[in-house]
């Protein structure tokens, strides 16, 4: 038997059970990387994962969840802001719990991949007092957004005409500031139901601001005209009096018809 066939001969094709050995092996880690707990948090497996991570001191939102995850609780920590699609690969998450952190912005977008089937999301106790229109695009759940220093404005309006607010808390999302001074402690659903809209404040402010540039800009124009033309008549009335002290023609003539006759 020549060297080629001997070395052909010693190199055998896997078997059927290696092959399915590292398939199963494969499939084991992907299935343990897809379910690995952060290391700060606790996770159950209750038909999906309960991951709890209240009062861990964390600053921002996990990145290394797990993609199972039906209920995440965080409240109790130090997260000031929610970036855009934070919650993405988190498909089958039922109940997100945010409350009693220190979140003064969320980015349009912050709830991509999760808002059609979140059920609840409490954001109360924070420190939101404004939010993109957009923040809460295409959320069904049941959100909590009491007790933060809310700013009664045009974009707090539509934000809230999007979303269902928790029936037992709605009482408590108040104006801590306002457009209208007169708001400023109440309710803002009250507030709304009485027929207030701040959109109309919103339009009647920018409308007075374009009054005002229009009025500044009309009386800049009316001072250049009016320097402009006063401006000329002096430059005429400098050129008046030039010509005028000049020597007028009829008396050089004369003067001219003197010299001759002399000589």
């Amino acid at each position: 038997m020549g060297a080629s066939q001997r070395c052909r001969s010693s190199i055998q094709p896997p078997s059927f059970g290696s092959v399915f050995f590292v398939r199963t092996l494969w499939l084991l880690l992907m299935v343990m990387t897809a379910r690995a707990c952060p290391r700060t948090c606790h996770c159950t497996d209750r038909n999906g994962m309960v991951v709890q991570c209240t009062s861990r001191n964390l600053e921002h939102i996990p990145s290394n969840l797990p993609k199972d995850t039906v209920v995440l609780l965080l409240s109790s920590n130090q997260i000031r802001h929610i970036p855009k699609g934070a919650f993405r690969d988190l498909h089958r998450l039922r109940e997100l719990d945010l409350s009693h952190n220190v979140i003064e912005s969320m980015e349009v977008g912050a709830f991509h991949g999760i808002s059609e089937g979140l059920q609840t999301l409490d954001l109360s106790n924070n420190h939101l007092s404004s939010l993109p229109k957009d923040t809460f695009a295409k959320l069904h759940a049941r959100v909590r957004l009491s007790h933060n220093p809310w700013h009664c404005e045009c974009s707090l309006q539509e934000v809230l005409r999007e979303l269902r607010l928790d029936p037992e808390t709605v009482n408590e999302v108040s104006c801590y500031t306002s457009v209208q001074e007169e708001f400023v402690g109440q309710q803002v659903i009250q507030v709304l139901d009485s027929g207030i809209n701040f959109c109309n404040f919103h339009h009647k402010t920018t409308d007075v601001a374009m009054f005002v540039a229009m009025f500044c800009w009309f009386s800049m124009v009316t001072a250049y005209i009016i320097y402009y033309i006063k401006h000329n008549q002096e430059d005429a009335r400098r050129h008046m009096e030039y010509l005028k002290s000049l020597p007028s023609t009829s008396h050089i003539s004369k003067d001219y018809d003197t010299a001759s006759s002399v000589f």
